[in-house]
């Protein structure tokens, strides 16, 4: 099996840094290491220290020394890998760091695959892919929410969810299979009723973690945010704003922005991907139909179009065709130039597109914390709570949970139909496996591979 070998990689991200890292993990980490390790004292050789200690030395090949560094050991399975792993602090920068992994790999490490260390800890029981997966999601995390939900779920916690729901199943698929394979001493009389309930309140729990999903891809993608409007009615003047440098072009001239702008921010904590798109407004100007058609694909594309009308202007064709694309959107209308003399109100606008109207001002940043606010609520129901609340932010996990409710549904079902109650335990077991293919049981080991393949290298 490939976890019979050991294995090497860099940790660190390969530039410039003060530290670099490469890991060693898997029956002859320590043989290897003391190839290429010498201590400073010849009594802390990696076979003589204890278990997570460190000790000073320097990489040498061939009687040439390579570099300093610190030598940690940790022995398996208490370790990430759940085997033996050593690991070598060096200088950083990019040749210092290859030169000590070709040194280790020469000593007869193989080079580990993308997520190789992590898989060990899986295959070794270390953690389940719930939470291997949590270690991708926290490298790759965006914002201070989708960190905390990461490390949630590092932690345990959508493990413990599962494994109680599935607790619960199993003991009445257990109870359904000793009842009809002893119904002398064990009767199912009444036993549909009270299987109802249990299924029930699984359901419950299950259908709750579903209700996630929607938040939790925001949390770890960010709000998929379409900004949209006549041209000049100040679209980029409020991408600007936000993002809090010059990065689309403010002019009088309507018709600037001819494509689209994309820009990733955080607004309380919260990652918006914001599209500054271009005018909407009939024109013979080839170049910039192509930038309006883009517009309207954004805002199908969009979780939130942010409308910027200009209250100093009339409204007209173009912003009724603009409002008939966003009826069925969320959307919040920001009522732009506040600071002008106004023409257009709050309630005509709501009057027609029935949304959230805000008075706003790009000039002279006013607004912005009620814009915030609307956000929030849009959203998250005015909060984010990461104390008791689980979200689900990956897609595999949202099917397997989505394939465990339809099978329940199916419990259910079948106890209306008065089904015989084996059939109750057909569907208790798709449940129950479904659940388990969040934690990684039962999953063929090609799908396993492309799952970790996916990870980074030396993690």
């Amino acid at each position: 099996m490939f976890m019979e070998d050991t294995i090497a990689a860099i940790s660190t991200a390969m530039s410039d840094g003060g530290i670099g890292i490469i890991r060693i993990s898997g029956p002859d980490a320590v043989k290897i290491g003391n190839q290429v390790f010498q201590p400073a004292n010849k009594n802390k050789s990696l076979d003589k220290m204890p278990t997570y200690t460190a000790a000073y030395g320097k990489i040498h090949k061939d009687g040439k020394i390579i570099d300093e560094c610190i030598a940690l050991f940790m022995k398996g399975p208490k370790s990430y890998t759940g085997e033996d792993v050593v690991e070598i602090d060096c200088h950083g920068g990019v040749v210092v760091v290859k030169k000590v992994l070709e040194t280790i790999i020469e000593a007869g490490a193989r080079p580990a695959e993308p997520g190789e260390f992590t898989k060990r800890a899986f295959f070794n029981g270390r953690i389940d892919l719930s939470q291997a997966e949590a270690v991708m999601d926290l490298i790759y995390s965006k914002n201070e929410f989708a960190m905390e939900s990461s490390l949630k779920q590092l932690s345990g916690s959508l493990k413990n969810k599962i494994n109680s729901i599935r607790d619960k199943i199993l003991y009445e698929i257990a109870f359904i299979e000793s009842a009809l394979d002893d119904p002398e001493h064990i009767s199912l009389d009444g036993y549909s009723d009270k299987l109802y309930e249990v299924v029930k309140e699984q359901k419950a729990e299950i259908d709750g973690l579903l209700s996630t999903a929607d938040n939790g891809r925001i949390l770890k993608e960010g709000i998929k945010t379409a900004i949209v409007g006549k041209p000049n009615a100040g679209k980029s003047s409020l991408l600007n704003l936000l993002v809090g440098e010059e990065r689309a072009i403010v002019t009088d001239i309507a018709g600037t922005t001819r494509d689209t702008l994309e820009e990733s921010i955080l607004i309380k904590g919260i990652p918006l991907q914001m599209i500054d798109t271009a005018g909407i407004r009939k024109t013979d100007d080839i170049v910039e139909k192509i930038g309006i058609e883009k517009a309207k694909n954004a805002i199908e594309k969009a979780d939130l179009v942010l409308y910027v009308a200009d209250s100093s202007s009339n409204l007209d064709d173009s912003d009724f065709e603009i409002m008939d694309y966003l009826k069925e959107k969320k959307t919040i209308i920001i009522l732009n130039k506040s600071d002008l003399d106004k023409v257009v109100g709050e309630e005509e606008i709501k009057e027609y597109l029935h949304k959230d109207v805000i008075t706003f001002s790009a000039k002279e940043e006013t607004g912005l914390d009620e814009l915030y606010e609307k956000l929030e609520s849009l959203f998250f129901e005015g909060k984010l709570n990461f104390n008791d609340e689980i979200y689900i932010t990956n897609m595999r996990h949202k099917n397997s949970l989505k394939q465990a409710s339809d099978s329940l549904n199916m419990v259910f079902g079948s106890i209306e139909m008065g089904m015989p109650e084996d059939f109750f335990s057909i569907d208790l077991t798709d449940a129950y496996e479904h659940l388990g293919y969040i934690l990684g049981e039962s999953m063929g080991e090609d799908l396993v591979n492309k799952i970790f393949s996916e990870f980074c290298m030396g993690k």
